[in-house]
């Protein structure tokens, strides 16, 4: 029945106006709806990071860095998972899941009582193993939704380079080429296999992270509201393409489904 009214007020009104208007109603709808999330994965130093303050800037995600988390966690005052963080992050070795979890969703659940309209995550950093993947699973199973894995894929010794670069200046304990080490280590034993699952599923969108930012294509958006086509034989079915939130959204060549989980089709990937 709502939709129908949406379809009777839309006949009324002209085909950018009717984008327009349903695309509102959209998001009145998607503030009651659950977190949607991307995983960001790749190795220490890949620039997880700089990209995904780059697509927060573009598009209005919020990034949440599980090892920023963590790292914050450690320092806090009174917390009693402090040392225990310390000590498995000193070792390059994966946190146990249920406080990195916890600390997701406080994290999810503060941003979005903030904030209503902030209900899209970046996650960085997570899922690195496969203990990791059955919490996620376990935990959040109808309390989020996974869009897909953004994978940027940077060669070890690139990755080492960089990372020693930033330990001149970041007073990270864990930016020494031993622990780094360690944490490459770990990532292609643990986290690769977790992207390789994803990619088998057919919900990895791959980004070349061996250049620097600056080579990096710069961020495009296609399909967004404001750029949609609406003429009058296309106007409604754009609306209700919004409607079932086929928002395709283009990162470095990558297809960004904001609002579905649904696979890009092959038309949309440049």
């Amino acid at each position: 029945m709502v939709y129908r009214g949406l379809l009777l007020v839309a006949a009324r009104l002209s085909p950018r106006a009717r984008c327009l208007r349903t695309a509102a109603a959209l998001r009145r709808r998607l503030l009651l709806m659950k977190p949607l999330v991307v995983f960001v994965l790749g190795g220490p130093g890949a620039g997880k990071g700089t990209q995904c303050a780059r697509i927060v800037e573009k598009y209005g995600y919020t990034h949440l860095s599980a090892g920023d988390l963590l790292r914050h966690e450690r320092k806090r005052p009174g917390s009693q998972y402090g040392e225990l963080i310390e000590k498995y992050i000193q070792e390059g070795a994966i946190v146990p899941v249920e406080i990195t979890i916890s600390l997701l969703k406080r994290a999810m659940d503060q941003t979005m009582a903030a904030n209503v309209q902030k209900y899209k995550f970046l996650i960085d950093g997570f899922p690195r193993n496969e203990d990791n993947l059955q919490g996620w699973n376990k935990t959040m199973d109808g309390k989020a939704d996974v869009s897909f894995v953004l994978f940027f894929d940077c060669d070890n010794e690139i990755c080492i380079g960089r990372c020693l670069e930033r330990g001149k200046s970041s007073g990270r304990s864990d930016d020494n080429r031993e622990s780094l080490e360690k944490r490459l280590h770990t990532y292609l034993q643990s986290t690769k296999p977790i992207i390789d699952q994803y990619e088998k599923m057919g919900k990895v969108r791959k980004v070349d992270a061996s250049k620097s930012v600056d080579e990096l294509p710069s961020h495009r958006k296609i399909g967004g509201l404001e750029r949609a086509p609406c003429s009058k034989s296309t106007g409604v079915m754009m609306c209700f393409l919004f409607t079932l939130g086929l928002n395709a959204l283009h990162y470095n060549g990558i297809n960004l489904c904001t609002f579905t989980s649904k696979e890009p089709s092959s038309s949309s990937q440049h």
